[in-house]
């Protein structure tokens, strides 16, 4: 199954919800917010959402500075 991350396509080998993908992905998940199919996902529903084929994903990361 294929998945696009942030605009390139990444292979998922088996069934997983979007919190196991994020963590294969050794994301800090205390400093993302997630986009799945165009609408933003709330943190608590990651583990509720599985993946599927050509699903769309976009990571923005925060980072603090001044």
């Amino acid at each position: 199954m294929e998945v696009v991350l942030n605009g390139t396509v990444a292979n998922v080998d088996k069934e997983m919800n979007l919190w196991e993908f994020l963590l294969s992905k050794e994301l800090d998940l205390e400093t993302i917010i997630v986009e799945h199919n165009e609408v933003i996902v709330k943190k608590q529903e990651w583990k509720t959402i599985i993946l599927q084929d050509q699903d769309r994903l976009e990571v923005l990361k925060f980072v603090g500075g001044g």
